[in-house]
């Protein structure tokens, strides 16, 4: 139901967390290497085949300079979620920031914190949530879990 992209096998550390989040709502996904500037077919066709395979919305990693999201984007009505991946050719991160936030009226692109797959996995089972009742009591659960890890955390901090 969700793609999950990135430009090189080096962002694999950093969008595994969305594979794992969306894993822990039984929600299926597709992982692959795609890059924007070494793949740009595979890139278009990826972006354009997508809906015709059931995927319903595509998370997208990048570093550097991060044109992945965006330029899928501008190949599919699917919903985009890029990812800044602070990669070793990056300034710090924020060139992947700026690269994935900027994006043009028209062609929106979903941006998460930097390196924050795991943000992206969430609000890709957000967007499935809308039509899925099974999709969103799996949120709310989540949701309590973190309310309740909060507590927790809180009441052992005050006990010191």
């Amino acid at each position: 139901m969700i793609g999950i992209i990135m430009g090189s096998e080096s962002d694999l550390p950093v969008m595994q967390a969305a594979a794992d989040i969306l894993t822990k709502f039984d929600i299926a996904y597709e992982l692959t290497i795609v890059s924007a500037h070494r793949t740009p077919d595979r890139m278009r066709e990826y972006a354009m085949q997508a809906k015709g395979r059931g995927i319903k919305a595509i998370i997208a990693g990048a570093g550097g300079a991060a044109h992945l999201p965006g330029m899928v984007a501008s190949y599919t009505t699917l919903p985009v979620i890029g990812v800044p991946v602070k990669s070793s050719n990056s300034i710090d991160g924020w060139d992947s920031v700026l690269s994935i936030l900027q994006m043009p009226n028209g062609v929106p692109v979903a941006t998460v914190a930097l390196n924050a797959a795991k943000n992206a996995g969430i609000l890709a089972a957000q967007i499935l949530g809308t039509s899925s009742e099974t999709i969103a009591q799996k949120l709310e659960s989540y949701k309590a879990e973190m309310i309740s890890d909060v507590l927790s955390m809180a009441e052992r901090v005050e006990k010191k």
